[in-house]
């Protein structure tokens, strides 16, 4: 930390990872230290646009820079785990793009470095920080529309089968499920807690990956969350939560900044949250605070989210026979 301004580097220089870059120019208490990518012409380019100080060929040199806090991997998510331990092992507090391992074993192990090293570690789940879910979490917790009787959510979109898109490599994480199912998935943990009952049902297939999948979840308060996922059908991608006296609407696309419509009775009411940015600045925010008050796990992503998240995965995985 300098002038109290938390000092990033990025792991990774994909498409997330300009978004990401994108919004972090738009926090005062942030500063683009560094980026890394193997491609050294790719970083290059990379930290002339989002103006890093420094652009490295080499994830090793990123982690040993003494002047990077906080570094973000944005690499696809059978690396989060390799580079997410590099990171740990040189003491840099780390925000792992979701999911944040591709096993609950790797998640245990990422958590126990960031523990034994007292290294602060959080999963990049940008939706739980975005102001229109903060709003509906309020409305929930507050109870004014009474208890969850039931919750949909469905994450769609349309991708042209590809064997060179990572979406349909298995050896890069592929599928819907890990990619755009660990939303709903989210929501669904989130507001109700972790299911005691789990069932599943995929569509696997050319490269053995999940083109769809749904999942039903029964919690402990007998509400049933019905989630579907796909990368070959464009879906509504809303969030629907039945309450006993109002049906709350996460507008389409629920995970990113976007719209909620609250109907009670015959009346219904939308309530906008527009934004400038991508919408992953609130994240950053949060880490920063977190960072300059020297907590080692988040308030709102703590580190018992990720392995509930990550055990509900595994187990839906094992419904559909799907193993990485």
């Amino acid at each position: 930390m300098k002038n109290n301004k938390i000092r990033w580097g990025i792991l990774g220089c994909g498409r997330i990872a300009h978004k990401f870059a994108s919004d972090l120019r738009t926090v005062d208490s942030a500063v683009l230290q560094a980026v890394a990518s193997k491609d050294e012409n790719r970083s290059n380019s990379f930290g002339e646009t989002h103006n890093a100080t420094t652009c490295y060929d080499n994830y090793q040199a990123l982690v040993s820079n003494p002047e990077i806090d906080v570094i973000y991997i944005a690499t696809p998510h059978t690396f989060h785990f390799k580079h997410t331990l590099l990171c740990l092992k040189h003491k840099k507090a780390v925000l792992c793009e979701k999911p944040m391992g591709i096993s609950i074993a790797q998640v245990q192990q990422m958590i126990h470095l960031a523990e034994q090293n007292e290294v602060f570690l959080m999963e990049a789940l940008w939706t739980a920080f975005l102001p229109h879910y903060q709003f509906v979490k309020e409305l929930i917790v507050s109870k004014k529309y009474g208890e969850i009787l039931e919750f949909t959510a469905d994450f769609g979109i349309n991708v042209a089968f590809d064997t060179e898109n990572r979406l349909y490599n298995k050896e890069l994480g592929g599928g819907s499920l890990l990619d755009i199912g660990i939303y709903p998935i989210f929501l669904a943990l989130d507001l109700l807690g972790v299911p005691k009952e789990i069932s599943a049902k995929a569509t696997i297939g050319k490269t053995v990956i999940d083109e769809d999948c749904e999942v039903e979840l029964k919690h402990n308060n007998r509400v049933t969350s019905k989630l579907f996922s796909s990368i070959k059908k464009k879906t509504a991608t809303e969030a629907i939560i039945k309450l006993e006296r109002a049906e709350i609407v996460i507008n389409g696309r629920f995970h990113e900044p976007s719209s909620v419509t609250v109907t009670e009775g015959n009346k219904y009411e939308t309530f906008n949250f527009p934004v400038e940015t991508f919408g992953y600045n609130f994240e950053i925010e949060h880490v920063n605070k977190m960072l300059q008050q020297e907590n080692k796990e988040s308030d709102i992503m703590p580190l018992s989210k990720s392995l509930e998240l990550i055990t509900t995965l595994d187990t839906i995985r094992k419904r559909i026979n799907l193993e990485y």
